[in-house]
């Protein structure tokens, strides 16, 4: 019974296939997918992520403010781990934007921000436990420098698909900023162990650097729309 069921499945791949209702995959499709579901993907990873750090949050069994005190350090690190996420995935959404097709490595590539990107909420919680602790504030960062590197990764891999002189390409330029942000990471991994307290103010400035908005993709993308 199984054996004629896997027949008649065969059969009715077959007869798709013959009248151009599924399409057989080849090298081209391989080399040009379509963004979509990657960008849906990236999307609900991100969520996900967010979703579990504010579940760190714990309510508080008495009903005065002095019991909200205790929960202050853990509502500080979510609130920059939060910022953290909505600058790369604000980031993710522009660099997409310039994006036309994916290919394998891409989608790789993607998987490994993620991956980074996904620690962030154990990293958030220890901090927010421990306060300025030297470990927890060195993890803390080597998570965002791991995550800075797979970008730069992902950005590179992109870049290399569709060519030197794509609109991306052009957007990116010389890229100092995401190419200076791994290595203030580093240097606040050091000082996690001599100065945890700048260790921290660091990651505090990096955001704040990233938070300002950077128009390069959008004035690329308005002027060949314009063309």
């Amino acid at each position: 019974m199984i054996q004629k069921l896997g027949n008649e499945i065969l059969c009715f791949i077959n007869d798709a296939v013959e009248y151009g209702i599924v399409a057989t995959p080849n090298a081209e499709n391989l080399k040009n997918m379509g963004k979509g579901r990657l960008e849906a993907f990236s999307d609900g990873v991100l969520a996900i992520i967010i979703t579990i750090m504010v579940l760190e949050l714990k309510v508080p069994h008495e009903a005065d403010l002095a019991a909200l005190r205790p929960l202050l350090p853990v509502f500080l690190s979510y609130v920059l781990s939060f910022i953290y996420i909505g600058i790369y995935w604000n980031n993710h959404h522009h660099l997409l934007q310039a994006v036309r097709r994916v290919n394998g490595p891409i989608l790789w590539a993607n998987l490994h921000l993620l991956f980074w990107l996904s620690l962030l909420p154990f990293a958030t919680a220890w901090i927010g436990e421990n306060h300025l602790a030297s470990i927890p504030l060195a993890l803390y960062g080597g998570v965002l420098l791991c995550a800075a590197i797979a970008y730069l990764i992902l950005t590179y891999t992109l870049i290399a698909h569709h060519g030197q002189d794509s609109e991306l390409a052009i957007a990116m330029g010389r890229d100092y900023k995401g190419k200076l942000s791994p290595v203030i990471y580093a240097i606040a991994i050091l000082l996690s162990f001599v100065q945890p307290w700048l260790a921290a103010l660091l990651y505090i400035l990096i955001a704040i650097v990233w938070l300002i908005p950077d128009r390069r993709i959008e004035r690329i993308l308005n002027q060949s729309s314009q063309n």
